[in-house]
Formats: C-alpha cells, sequence, structure tokens
C-alpha cells in the first residue's frame, strides 16, 4: 500500500514547463504579425499558441500589448474584404447557383462567416468568404 502511494508520486512528479507565444512590442489590430512581432516567453499559459509558425502570417484581431500570451481567437486570417465593400455573392442550393452583388456588414478573411446585405432585396444573407473575396452562401435542400 505505500509502495502504490510513492510510484503515484514519483509518476506525478514536477509539472513540464512549455513555451508560451506573446507579443514582442504592442501591436494594434487589423495588423499583420511578422517574425519581429513575436517571441517566446518561458512559461506555460493556459490556452496560449505555443508556436510562432502558428501566428506569422495572421492578422491581429484584437490589440496585442507587449509581453501579453497570444491566444488563438486574438489573430485569424488577414481580412479580405472589408465592411461596406460592394462583393460578389454566390446562392447555391445543390445545382443551381445565383450571383448577386451584395454589401458586406462585417470585416473578415478567408474562411471567416460574413453577414451581407443583398443590394435588389435589401434582405440579410450569412456566408462564408472565399479565398477571392467573394462569398458563398450554401443552402441545403432538406
Amino acid at each position: 500500500m505505500i509502495r502504490f502511494g510513492i510510484i503515484i508520486a514519483l509518476t506525478l512528479g514536477a509539472p513540464v514547463a512549455a513555451d508560451t507565444l506573446v507579443a514582442a512590442r504592442t501591436i494594434r489590430a487589423q495588423a499583420i504579425l511578422g517574425p519581429e512581432d513575436l517571441k517566446m516567453m518561458s512559461q506555460d499559459v493556459l490556452g496560449a499558441l505555443g508556436d510562432p509558425a502558428a501566428a506569422l502570417g495572421l492578422e491581429a484581431r484584437v490589440m496585442l500589448y507587449a509581453g501579453r500570451p497570444i491566444r488563438p481567437g486574438d489573430i485569424g486570417p488577414p481580412a479580405l474584404v472589408e465592411r461596406n465593400q460592394i462583393v460578389r455573392v454566390y446562392f447555391r442550393n445543390g445545382p443551381i447557383t445565383i450571383a448577386i452583388e451584395g454589401r458586406v456588414l462585417t470585416r473578415a478573411g478567408s474562411g471567416d462567416p460574413v453577414r451581407v446585405m443583398n443590394l435588389e432585396s435589401r434582405t440579410t444573407v450569412s456566408g462564408t468568404v472565399a479565398q477571392d473575396g467573394t462569398v458563398h452562401v450554401v443552402n441545403r435542400l432538406p
């Protein structure tokens, strides 16, 4: 019984320290992150990024303060569409595709969800931004 307790204590041991990605300087929202903007800190912060490659080339979605950990929600793909920009919107329902012009209501990057106002009907739809800056709305048949 005592041996079992000793084995557990030995296997748990001391916690392993991990590196955490932090901002090297204060970075404003919408700035693209480069190598000079990032540094590693020898401290394990729950939920923070640990690999600089995961953040390089991405855009700060919020203000990043020097020395503070960078979390996945703080960064994202660079915006391809800006608020009030006119974009091509494609509606797909099975084999049928309809293209219209729409006004983007929020700033978004590739793969991000975005709301767009149909310029003809003035209705708002939600879609996903494609790599080319168009918005795709997919309706699935029941």
